[in-house]
C-alpha cells in the first residue's frame, strides 16, 4: 500500500463511521422492546411516560431522530445515557482505558506464545515436534475465547485458585491516575505493586482472549517461515556455513514477520471485541462489560456510542499498521 492509498482509507474512514452509526441507530430502534418501559417507576401516568419519550428524543421519527442525534455527534455530544444519566462518551471513556491495557496483554501474550509456537513449528518441520503443535494450534483456535474464559475460571478460580478471576485491581490498591490507564501509569511511575496487581487480575482474562489469537498467529507465521526457508537468499546463508539458528532467527524471520503483523493487526481488533463477553465472565470494568449492561437495560445512546468506539478503534488499528509496514517495507512506497 502506498501513501496515497493510506490516505484514501484514511478519508474513506468518514463514511464508513456514518454508515455503522447510521446501521445501528435504525437496528436499535426497530428492534422489540422500549427502553422507556425499563425506566419508568410503577405506576407511572401516560402523561409521564410522554414527556420521558420526548425528553430522550423517542417521541420522534426514525429519520428525525438520527437528523438530531448527527446534529449533536458534530458538536461533540453523543448523548445521555438512558440507565446511567451521564453522557455517555464519558462513560466510554471511563472504561475504554481498562479495555486497551486488558487487550495489549493479551495481544502480547498472543505474539509471544504463537510467535514462539510458530517458529519452532517452522524449524521442526516434518517432525512430531511441528505435527503436535499444528494439531494443538488447530484445537485451540477451534475453542472461542468466552469457552476459554469459563475453563480458566474453572481451572484457576476453583479447582487451583492462583489467580483472581474477577476485578481489576487490588481493592486495597489506589489506581492513582485520571487517564484510567492504570498499568501504564504504573510501570510509568514504578509503582510495582500496582503493576503486579492489575497483571495478576487480567492474567486469566487476557490468557483467554490471547490463546486463539495464539493459534492464529501459530500457522500464519508457520507458513511464512517455510516460504522464507526455501527462498535464495536463506539458502545462500547456509552455503556460506551460517549456523541454523542465525538462518532461522536473523535471515528468514524478519521477512516472514510482515504478513504475521498484518494479521496481527486484525486480530487485535477483533480481541478487542471478544473483551464483550470475556469481560462479562471476570467482572472486568471494561467497555466490553459497559457494552452488556447497555444492551440488556435497552440503553440506546450508550449502545450507540459503543459501537461506534469499537468501529474507531478497528479502523485506528488497520490504519496504524498499514502504515506500519509501508514502513518497515520500502517497496510497497514505490510500488
Amino acid at each position: 500500500m502506498n501513501p496515497i492509498a493510506l490516505l484514501r482509507r484514511l478519508l474513506l474512514a468518514i463514511p464508513t463511521l456514518l454508515g455503522v452509526a447510521l446501521v445501528v441507530f435504525v437496528l436499535m430502534r426497530v428492534v422489540p422492546g422500549d427502553p422507556i418501559a425499563m425506566m419508568i417507576p410503577p405506576g407511572a401516568s401516560p402523561d409521564d411516560i410522554q414527556r420521558l419519550r420526548a425528553l430522550y428524543g423517542l417521541d420522534r421519527a426514525i429519520p428525525a431522530q438520527f437528523a438530531i442525534w448527527l446534529r449533536e455527534a458534530a458538536q461533540g455530544h453523543f448523548g445521555t445515557s438512558i440507565t446511567f444519566r451521564q453522557d455517555v462518551m464519558v462513560l466510554v471513556g471511563q472504561r475504554l482505558p481498562a479495555t486497551l491495557e486488558l487487550g495489549s496483554v493479551a495481544m502480547a501474550l498472543a505474539l509471544a506464545l504463537g510467535g514462539a509456537a510458530g517458529v519452532l513449528s517452522a524449524a521442526r518441520h516434518g517432525g512430531w515436534l511441528a505435527a503436535v503443535l499444528d494439531s494443538g494450534a488447530a484445537v485451540v483456535q477451534a475453542i472461542p475465547d468466552f469457552l476459554w474464559g469459563l475453563l480458566l475460571i474453572l481451572l484457576f478460580g476453583v479447582l487451583l485458585p492462583w489467580l483472581p478471576i474477577s476485578g481489576r485491581l487490588d481493592p486495597a490498591l489506589s489506581q492513582d491516575g485520571g487517564t484510567g490507564f492504570v498499568l501504564w501509569s504504573g510501570l510509568l511511575h514504578g509503582r510495582w505493586a500496582v503493576v503486579g496487581s492489575v497483571l495478576l487480575h487480567g492474567l486469566a482474562p487476557a490468557l483467554a482472549l490471547a490463546m486463539p489469537v495464539a493459534a492464529m498467529v501459530a500457522r500464519v507465521l508457520k507458513a511464512s517461515m517455510q516460504e522464507a526457508l526455501a527462498s535464495d537468499y536463506v539458502m545462500l546463508a547456509r552455503l556460506k556455513g551460517l549456523g541454523a539458528g542465525h538462518v532461522l532467527l536473523v535471515e528468514a524471520l524478519p521477512n516472514a514477520v510482515t504478513p504475521t503483523l498484518s494479521l496481527s493487526a486484525v486480530q487485535f481488533a477483533f480481541l478487542l471485541g471478544g473483551t464483550v463477553l470475556v469481560e462479562k465472565l471476570f467482572s472486568y470494568p471494561g467497555i466490553g462489560n459497559l457494552a452488556i449492561s447497555a444492551v440488556t437495560g435497552r440503553d440506546l445512546p450508550l449502545i450507540q456510542a459503543v459501537v461506534l468506539t469499537f468501529a474507531l478503534l478497528f479502523i485506528a488499528i488497520n490504519l496504524l499498521v498499514d502504515g506500519l509496514v509501508l514502513l518497515l517495507n520500502p517497496r510497497l512506497r514505490t510500488a
